[in-house]
């Protein structure tokens, strides 16, 4: 169970949406967090990697050096 509270605006967008469509807003709120929540996830694993990087915890390995380590060079 999931209780979120929008802007009005958005309310009425997404009440206009369902009564157009004859879906539910449950709906279209579970499928915009289900079509977004695989981008949030690889922004926050991102980040956490480059602030990982920064702090000298682990360390970028270039394009070339990773081909040779998995024998993908010509």
């Amino acid at each position: 169970m999931l209780a979120i509270r929008l802007p009005a605006e958005i309310e009425k967008r997404l009440d206009a949406l369902a009564k157009l469509t004859g879906r539910t807003k449950s709906f279209y709120a579970r499928e915009a967090i289900l079509e977004h929540l695989d981008d949030l996830e690889d922004i926050y694993i991102a980040e956490k990697e480059l602030a990982d990087i920064h702090a000298g915890r682990d360390k970028m390995v270039s394009l070339e050096d990773l081909m040779k380590r998995y024998g993908m060079v010509d």
